[in-house]
């Protein structure tokens, strides 16, 4: 009897030469070709196969052929369970004459693991007659990798874009809240002036007009008083005279001291060195505390003064230092120092200036988290004026062991001499 399928060797390639059919079709395929290639008959079975496909399941080329080839290499899904003969794409391409290209399943080697496969399956027509099919595959293992590998990084990157937007928008809701903080400052402080000069500047100049109305009326008066009355008139003209020279003082000392609290004068004047030393005294007197003050290196005279925007945000920050230690330290001493540090800069760029400003305190201190809360608004303050000069506000406490605010900043460039 002769056996169902023989093997021949066409270009390599072995198949049934049962059939000239079979031989025409196998003529056009290449051993040359790195897709895997295999064709079967009505029955599913295996007419023929390309080394590169039998190599990709496992196998011997003369292994494959006769076997059917969807309970040989087709069997079960990629999870393992089995995969029915009626639902096989590949089988449809005849039975139904319908081509298909897959690329979500698998096919299983002679060692029983499974591999990512794309495969295409396209009738054998004999005239109208389907005679079986041609089917093309590829290990699609690694691309399948590197799609995977690529949607994990998708995700990483979708996973860090919502983090950081997350982010983003925390410090956007903080600084609105904090530019909310600042404008209350502002109106409070506005407040705050406008009551001083309504209550004090405002008393005094009614008292002024009082005074001169007082004045004018007893001037007009004079010329019909005996000269003894005329005489006391003018002893109590001088004395009203006496006390508006008193109230002119004290309105002009109102009127510094307004000024001095919009922008002290000493700033501008004496520099900003100049300014941190009288603000720390003005503040320890008013405070009742004891002031370490200390600059190193001593003098001021050598330190160069920044530019008028730098010089005023260390003040501020500087007030606001002083301001927190006197809201809530409750200490009876605190120590401040001014350190400038000087940095050799490579090749002619000259020396790097910064400036280490510290306020301590011995007073009662607090947790960490205490100045890192989203209502610290006092600290963001702080912090936002240095680092839009490209420094920083650092701040240790504990309780019952005082704190200790560091400014850094950097100042300007100093050529080489």
């Amino acid at each position: 009897m002769e056996p169902p399928f023989s093997a021949a060797s066409h270009h390599g390639i072995a198949a049934s030469a049962r059939d000239p059919l079979w031989q025409h079709q196998l003529g056009l395929l290449l051993e040359s070709t790195g897709e895997g290639i295999f064709g079967i008959d009505l029955a599913g079975h295996c007419m023929f196969i390309n080394r590169a496909g039998a190599e990709m399941l496992g196998h011997a080329v003369a292994d494959v052929l006769g076997h059917n080839m969807h309970a040989f290499t087709h069997h079960s899904h990629p999870d393992g369970s089995h995969y029915p003969e009626a639902d096989c794409p590949i089988f449809n391409a005849f039975r139904c004459g319908l081509p298909c290209r897959i690329d979500t399943e698998v096919f299983w080697r002679a060692d029983d693991t499974a591999f990512a496969v794309e495969y295409s399956s396209h009738p054998i027509m004999d005239g109208a007659e389907v005679r079986g099919a041609v089917i093309t595959f590829v290990d699609i293992t690694e691309r399948r990798r590197a799609a995977q590998a690529l949607q994990q990084a998708k995700d990483e990157l979708g996973l860090r874009v919502e983090e950081r937007t997350r982010e983003l928008s925390d410090a956007l809701a903080q600084l609105r809240e904090l530019s909310a903080w600042l404008d209350k400052v502002r109106e409070d402080e506005r407040t705050r002036i406008a009551r001083e000069v309504h209550d004090e500047l405002g008393s005094l100049l009614v008292a002024l007009k009082m005074d001169v109305n007082w004045i004018g009326k007893r001037l007009g008066e004079q010329q019909d008083r005996a000269p003894d009355a005329a005489e006391a008139m003018r002893q109590q003209i001088r004395g009203k005279c006496h006390n508006m020279g008193g109230l002119i003082e004290r309105a002009v000392d109102n009127v510094g001291r307004i000024i001095t609290d919009l922008r002290p004068s000493i700033l501008d004047h004496q520099g900003l060195w100049a300014a941190l030393e009288w603000q720390a005294h003005e503040f320890v007197q008013s405070a009742e505390l004891a002031l370490e003050w200390r600059m190193a290196p001593p003098g001021a005279g050598d330190w160069p003064e920044p530019p008028e925007p730098l010089a005023m945000a260390v003040f501020r920050i500087f007030q606001e230092m002083l301001s927190n230690v006197g809201r809530h330290a409750q200490a009876s001493a605190i120590g401040v120092t001014l350190t400038l540090q000087t940095t050799p800069q490579g090749g002619h760029a000259g020396l790097a200036r910064s400036l280490h400003l510290q306020v301590r305190d011995n007073g009662v201190g607090a947790p960490a988290t205490a100045f890192e809360a989203p209502t610290a608004y006092g600290v963001l303050g702080m912090r936002e004026r240095a680092r839009h000069f490209g420094g920083r506000v650092d701040i240790t406490s504990q309780p019952g062991q005082g704190s200790c605010f560091d400014l850094h900043i950097p100042l300007l460039e100093s050529p080489a001499a």
